[in-house]
């Protein structure tokens, strides 16, 4: 017997594959199952089931980061819809599109003390592109349900792209048979199209200015300027300049015209503080708003054109600058002979492909310490920049590449996530999991706190102390841990877990007061790298 609900559900998931929509993430439960039964009964769609729907929620955000194209994130009602909120959260931040599907109970079990029942009208407030509600399905509509799907999906990939939430209400019986779909349009495309975009191009001139590149960021191969590149923005190339946060620390740098900004602000706290002392105009593109402090004369989408004639010169004291700090750095990673967080995170944008990095001290040792090289996507959850669904995401990334991913994450971050390793080796991914196991927050070292309180108090409230058994945790979940004790032993632990399919556990034990320590020998060096050379 056809039911109207799966008929509904089915012409949801029939429109949103018309769009290009190719991969769904579903989080088991009773309320949601005629969405799910249309998900896993359409050929177009890869689901991807996750009984965690946190885990469940960053792994669609995932897709969606390394794809451009939403993927359909399905829960049940009541508190299991509230669980999506983080990972909603990072998607609106970071303009990453995704579909959220919260299944609900229908009015008439509303407000009546039914089990599993919340208000999820606007559940995740101002954080969605679009909030829609149609109601349990009926006949009467049957002429809107195409057109429904096709805007959810437009809204979630517009500009900017982000989360889009379909409170979707299913009455009993759940389980039923599709009938007739409404008719779509002629040759399989979708309901509605999106309108042509206009590339915005505006022209820059200068002899002697700065590009700033972060996630998000065009094409910068023509730039006539020292491009100071994130590793997120796909420009720290030969020829970038990588080891900008060293270079800026030492104070030597040479101050620019014109600062042009593009993608998404870098980390690095040194370099926001170099940029809102400049008197200079600074120009930030193609990043939304990203003007945190308020220095920025022009804001925009548009695509930047560098016109003029280049300085030679001061293009190449630059360069220089990056060759000599990038050698000292070099020489005292080399010199170690234990483990250190720069060193790790220097040898793994070295050998990784595709690298999702935590937020903390790992995103930031990537962006101080990764060497310029092609051939490397980095990835990062800095929309919010937290640490929880760090592994999920690379789960993610990897389902929707189906290559080798690489994610480097503290110890910390991994426990907030450890749901991510549910079910993950039958996923049959090549994915290596680096954890820095420091004993517990490493970042918080670098801080004041770390100097003016006593260490008792610093422990307890700061260092956020865990004596977890990374391994066994891994065990437990039957992924093997290779564990590292030496500099040398990285590269080859690494190499072992690329060449064999499955997912690994790389375990890189540190010491948070010695990561200090070797901080501050690098910026040292650096700068006297750079102050020998004047």
């Amino acid at each position: 017997m056809t039911n109207v609900q799966a008929t509904f559900a089915a012409t949801l998931v029939d429109e949103w594959v018309r769009g290009g929509v190719r991969h769904a993430v579903v989080a088991p439960g009773s309320r949601s199952t005629p969405l799910a039964l249309a998900l896993a009964a359409h050929d177009g769609i890869e689901v991807h089931v996750h009984l965690d729907e946190r885990a469940a929620a960053f792994t669609a955000l995932g897709i969606g980061k390394a794809s451009g194209v939403p993927a359909i994130l399905l829960c049940t009602s009541g508190t299991a819809a509230a669980e999506l909120h983080p990972a909603v959260v990072e998607a609106h931040q970071a303009r990453v599109p995704l579909l959220v599907c919260t299944a609900d109970r229908p009015p008439e079990l509303q407000s009546v003390g039914a089990p599993q029942t919340i208000d999820q009208t606007h559940l995740y407030g101002r954080a969605v592109r679009w909030f829609v509600e149609p109601g349990v399905a009926d006949d009467a509509t049957r002429g809107a349900w195409r057109s429904l799907a096709a805007r959810a999906l437009l809204e979630s990939v517009g500009a900017p792209p982000g989360p889009v939430h379909l409170n979707l209400a299913f009455r009993d019986p759940l389980v039923g048979e599709p009938g007739a779909l409404p008719p779509g349009r002629a040759d399989g495309i979708a309901w509605h199209s999106p309108t042509m975009r206009v590339e915005v191009r505006h022209e820059i001139a200068g002899s002697r200015g700065i590009v700033v590149a972060g996630a998000g960021a065009p094409d910068l191969s023509g730039a006539p300027w020292p491009v100071l590149a994130d590793p997120a923005s796909g420009a720290r190339v030969p020829g970038s300049i990588a080891a900008f946060d060293e270079l800026l620390r030492t104070g030597a740098m040479p101050e620019p015209e014109l600062v042009v900004r593009v993608g998404d602000a870098p980390a690095s706290k040194v370099l926001a503080q170099w940029l809102a002392a400049l008197d200079v105009p600074q120009l930030a593109f193609a990043g939304g708003w990203t003007d945190a402090d308020r220095t920025a004369s022009i804001v925009g989408d548009a695509v930047p054109i560098f016109t003029g004639v280049p300085d030679e010169g001061w293009l190449q004291t630059w360069r220089d600058a990056e060759a000599a700090a990038q050698a000292a750095i070099d020489e005292v990673l080399g010199a170690q002979r234990e483990l250190t967080e720069p060193f790790v995170a220097r040898t793994v944008a070295a050998h990784a492909s595709t690298l999702v990095v935590s937020s903390s001290m790992p995103v930031r040792d990537v962006e101080w310490y990764a060497a310029p090289r092609h051939g490397l996507r980095v990835l990062a959850n800095r929309g919010a920049n937290g640490i929880d669904g760090v592994v999920s995401t690379a789960v993610g990334v990897a389902l929707s590449t189906r290559e080798p991913v690489t994610v480097l994450v503290g110890d910390l971050a991994l426990l907030h996530d450890s749901n991510a390793l549910l079910g993950l080796v039958a996923r049959e991914l090549d994915l290596t999991i680096v954890v820095i196991d420091n004993r517990g927050g490493g970042i918080f070292s670098f801080l004041p706190q770390a100097s003016t309180l006593d260490a008792g108090t610093f422990e307890s409230l700061f260092g956020t102390p865990q004596d977890v058994d990374i391994a066994a945790l891994a065990a437990a979940h039957g992924i093997a841990t290779l564990r590292v004790h030496e500099p040398d032993g990285l590269e080859t632990a690494l190499e072992i877990a690329s060449t064999a399919s499955g997912t690994h556990v790389v375990l890189a034990p540190t010491d948070r007061q010695a990561n200090v320590a070797v901080h501050e020998q690098l910026h040292g060096a650096v700068a006297a790298a750079i102050s020998s050379r004047r």
